[in-house]
């Protein structure tokens, strides 16, 4: 087992920057590493749904784990997302991201063939007995289409390697029950910005964000003076950043991401087909929020 907090409260689901031709751009991905970094990112997250896992090829992720973990050296801890519909396709990319130096792996709940309780355990065991990485379990029914219990989650818990979950089931009473059933140990991430708070209440440790790409310091202190109590202080934060967490999900995610860091000057490109930029009107309402952000 990891220790507690190996990889932080501040996780950050990373977007993978494009060219203007839609190509895979390495050194942009490096510095946008290094920009969450300095602004209170302890994990960054590659290839997960935000990074477009869906559109990037297996050799387009593995050089973008190459040379992120290069360039970030030992400033921050490397998760990438290594999981699949595919029992077998999971074990062999975590095992080429292991290759590759990652620090932990993101496994999604399988997606569209929509396992049973007793096979997404065996699928969660199978790639744990096939690694020594820390994994993180993913549950998003809203993408995967099936929910992984919180029985399920406790039973997965007591394989030594699966160290968490990223809980984005959009639930308060299921973080509670998973908290309820799992070791003190095993972590709990909120999957959602907007439910961070409520979630640290209910038992999480911290978050794996998207608002932190534009409000990182701002969410490392959210979670912070939760976890120490000091619920004025984060609701306060919470209220102050609520505008953010609701803009960046106007559209399908990463495209309101990708325009905001555009016009925060970093030219990470639009999503790759069947995603679509957003619109013009989309990319007023994001642009208001962040003037009001950069103003206060």
């Amino acid at each position: 087992m990891s220790t507690p907090l190996e990889f932080g409260q501040l996780m950050t689901a990373m977007i993978t920057p494009f060219t203007s031709a839609g190509e895979l751009d390495v050194d942009l991905a490096c510095e946008v590493a290094d920009y969450l970094i300095e602004n209170g990112t302890d994990t960054i997250i590659l290839a997960g749904t935000t990074g477009e896992s869906p559109t990037l090829t297996h050799d387009e992720e593995y050089l973008l784990f190459e040379r992120v973990i290069k360039s970030v050296g030992t400033k921050a801890k490397i998760m990438v997302g290594t999981g699949s519909n595919s029992t077998r396709t999971a074990i062999e990319a975590t095992q080429k991201a292991e290759s590759l130096g990652a620090h932990g792996s993101l496994q999604v709940v399988p997606y569209y063939n929509k396992p049973s309780q007793e096979g997404m355990y065996q699928h969660f065991k199978a790639i744990a007995e096939n690694t020594s990485l820390p994994i993180l379990l993913y549950n998003i029914p809203g993408r995967t289409g099936a929910n992984m219990e919180p029985e399920t989650i406790a039973r997965l818990a007591d394989i030594s390697n699966i160290i968490g979950v990223k809980e984005a089931a959009g639930s308060v009473d299921q973080v509670k029950k998973i908290r309820a059933a799992t070791p003190t140990d095993f972590l709990i991430y909120s999957g959602d910005d907007g439910l961070t708070l409520p979630f640290i209440e209910a038992g999480a440790i911290g978050v794996v964000s998207v608002a932190s790409h534009i409000a990182g310091k701002q969410i490392k202190t959210l979670i912070q003076s939760a976890l120490s109590g000091d619920m004025e202080k984060a609701k306060q934060i919470q209220s102050e950043l609520e505008s953010l967490f609701n803009v960046l999900f106007v559209s399908t995610n990463p495209g309101p991401i990708k325009a905001a860091m555009r016009l925060l000057g970093f030219s990470v490109g639009i999503p790759r087909l069947p995603l679509v930029d957003i619109t013009e009107d989309e990319y007023r309402q994001i642009e208001v929020v962040l003037d009001d952000l950069l103003i206060s």
